[in-house]
């Protein structure tokens, strides 16, 4: 097994629908200027209201990545 190091950064999607939209969405947009995403955590996850009912979610993770040698 390689000694791997990672990286670990903070994103935060969005969403009108789901925090599983919000999730993927954060992780979509990540994956195109990141290489080598390989884990998210969710860190904390809250949202707008309005009349009663959620607007719209935040989700905020932690994503890591193996850090490529040159």
């Amino acid at each position: 097994m390689k000694d791997n190091v990672y990286k670990i950064i903070e994103i935060t999607g969005t969403s009108a629908t789901t925090i599983e939209d919000a999730v993927n969405k954060a992780l979509k947009r990540a994956h195109k200027t990141i290489k080598g995403l390989s884990w998210f955590q969710v860190t904390e996850t809250r949202g707008s209201i309005d009349k009663g009912k959620v607007q719209h979610w935040q989700v905020t993770l932690k994503v890591g990545f193996e850090i490529q040698d040159s």
